[in-house]
């Protein structure tokens, strides 16, 4: 990996994973809180799809900001937002000012979000384009990961738990200060219209579009899905642990195999995997050694669809057009974690548990629908 510059990388890294995981430990430690109050699955979606909304909303204004303030002073703010609301958490338990809490906690982390996966992929060389940014998305999963067992580990423990969450997000600033805060280069450049960036990116918008739906309810919802399965509720939150460290094992694999063979055929793979491990779930809940092997793969296979598909935009757009195609990555995001866990959460309470894996195979379907019209249609062109 030539000419990567190491420091502004590593600085970038770690910055990111301490972020990582204070979303870990805030995510699951916010659905426990919830559900021991006795709110059922939908109000937990709502909460959870607040900050969905708030990545949803900052993303036309990142790149203004950017320019105003530069890339480190944009995600320090960043950092400082996501700390505050996290404490502020702390002082109150109402629903709905909750959601509000949230969509700023969103906001905060579609800026730091935005700026991180620009930023990664304008250093990333071309030639190890893969490897570097399964390294960044293996770093900010490792960092996560810890989250849900940290929530595990001190339950009970400490009274003002939102807090030391809060304490978590401030610890990502010593790195943050590391970065010599060059500028992100192409800011003077006119902007691609979405409009002609889009049609050339259905499957890497839908591909960040599953992840993020996946990442959300993994985290949210797979600790009361297995609860309601009848696993432990310690076991249950180390069940999100288990999801992410799959999602952490194969991912530089998967990027030098992009780097070597390129990407489509590993991306449709690992959507494959997904449909076919997604049914098992059900029957792996009373199955304790099935259960946890599924849930390495899920994690190994879904990872690499959101990472290939940042790869992807490397790879097929760069200037203008692949700012563009960043934003449209990050609105997808912000699209199906705000719809998706609102959705989940109200199927899970009115159909039944099962909703959850049902939902996840119906959108990683309309993945490898995309491929193929993509392959039918010769849209992957460079741009």
């Amino acid at each position: 990996m030539k000419n990567l510059p190491w420091r502004d990388f590593s600085a970038l890294v770690i910055s990111i994973g301490i972020v990582g995981l204070g979303l870990g430990a805030t995510m699951p430690l916010t659905a426990l809180a919830l559900d021991l109050r006795g709110a059922g699955t939908q109000v937990i979606g709502l909460v959870t799809a607040a900050s969905a909304l708030g990545i949803l909303g900052v993303a036309p204004f990142v790149t203004g900001w950017v320019a105003r303030f530069g890339p480190r002073r944009t995600m320090m703010g960043g950092v400082w937002a996501a700390a505050g609301v996290t404490a502020a958490m702390q002082l109150t338990d109402h629903v709905w000012l909750w959601c509000l809490l949230r969509v700023v906690f969103g906001a905060a982390l579609g800026v730091l979000f935005t700026i991180g996966e620009a930023w990664v992929n304008r250093i990333a060389p071309d030639a190890s384009r893969g490897r570097v940014v399964a390294l960044y998305t293996t770093s900010f999963t490792l960092f996560q990961l810890a989250g849900p067992a940290l929530v595990a580990l001190l339950d009970g423990r400490l009274a003002w738990p939102f807090a030391a969450c809060a304490a978590l997000f401030v610890a990502a600033l010593p790195g943050l200060a590391l970065l010599n805060g060059t500028q992100l280069p192409a800011e003077e450049e006119t902007h691609a219209r979405w409009q002609d960036v889009l049609p050339r990116m259905p499957m890497i918008a839908l591909g960040a579009a599953f992840f993020a739906l996946f990442d959300t309810l993994i985290l949210a919802l797979l600790p009361v899905y297995a609860m309601r399965q009848g696993i432990a509720t310690t076991l249950a939150l180390v069940s999100a642990t288990v999801v992410l460290v799959g999602d952490t094992a194969l991912q530089f694999a998967m990027g030098a195999l992009a780097d070597r063979f390129g990407r489509s055929k590993v991306h449709v793979g690992c959507g494959v995997a997904v449909c076919l491990l997604l049914p098992l779930l059900p029957l792996a809940a009373a199955i304790p050694w099935l259960w946890w092997t599924v849930l390495l793969a899920l994690g190994a296979a879904a990872g690499a669809i959101y990472m290939l598909a940042l790869v992807a935009c490397g790879e097929r757009f760069d200037g203008a057009a692949l700012t563009t195609a960043s934003a449209i990555v990050n609105a997808s995001w912000g699209i199906a974690s705000a719809a998706g866990p609102l959705a989940t959460g109200a199927l899970m309470q009115g159909v039944g548990i099962h909703a959850l894996p049902a939902v996840l195979f119906v959108v990683c379907a309309v993945f490898l629908g995309s491929a193929w019209w993509e392959w039918r249609g010769g849209t992957a062109g460079k741009l």
